[in-house]
């Protein structure tokens, strides 16, 4: 299978604070953004690109920019405008039907198994899926401070990343709505409004993305305790 890979990573990160992006925090010895290259890397794509925020101060210490697979494109002021920036960059090289998976930056835990499981899942389709989970929690829809009714959580699931599709269906999907004035939040939903139906495949629960302070600990108790599994499970 012949698949590239897109990571967006240019947001600033202005809800987690600090004198830095979210992806650069320092996380179980590096920062979050190798975590989450390196086990991108591990499956070898044809090659990996980067969207980076124009005024990046911190790509450049990083010693995994050097890795021989990334490339790297100035990202947009939406995930949407980053990787379809990304997109453009492989335009000489993607064939139309290869494959383009798209992950967050900010998901460093993501198991290699699980986007195994998703290249294998979806390599016979015509469009693509995505990693997700059901949902556990009971939902509420609030207004205000008020709860106005919980909605059936039976059907529901929570998208993960990565996102698996074709190149030229991602590409136009996110154009068509992009000059619609419509800015996905993610892929999928770029090709569900092409009128498409990705596929879900099931993800892990500790694929989690940083988004508060209070995430980093998570995230490092979850880059631990998977360590220890694994080497538990070695023989």
């Amino acid at each position: 299978m012949k698949f590239w890979v897109v990571v967006p990573a240019a947001g600033i990160g202005s809800r987690i604070g600090g004198d830095r992006p979210k992806q650069y925090l320092p996380l179980h010895g590096r920062a979050v953004i190798e975590h989450s290259l390196e086990r991108l890397l591990s499956l070898a794509p044809q090659g990996l690109v980067v969207a980076l925020h124009p005024d990046d101060q911190f790509w450049h210490n990083l010693a995994i920019r050097h890795h021989p697979r990334i490339r790297v494109v100035q990202g947009g002021s939406e995930r949407a405008h980053s990787v379809r920036n990304a997109l453009a960059a492989l335009a000489t090289e993607a064939a139309d039907h290869d494959w383009v998976l798209v992950h967050d930056v900010a998901r460093p835990c993501v198991r290699v198994a699980d986007i195994e499981r998703l290249l294998a899942t979806v390599a016979t389709s015509a469009v693509g899926g995505i990693l997700a989970t059901p949902v556990s929690d009971t939902l509420k829809e609030v207004s205000g401070e008020e709860i106005q009714a919980t909605r059936d959580r039976s059907s529901l699931w929570a998208a993960l990343t990565p996102q698996m599709f074709r190149f030229a269906l991602l590409r136009d999907a996110l154009d068509n709505a992009l000059a619609e004035g419509v800015v996905p939040t993610d892929e999928a939903m770029a090709v569900e409004r092409a009128g498409h139906k990705p596929m879900v495949v099931a993800g892990s629960r500790d694929n989690i993305k940083i988004t508060l302070r209070e995430d980093i600990a998570i995230a490092e108790a979850i880059l631990r305790w998977q360590e220890a599994d694994t080497q538990e499970s070695t023989p």
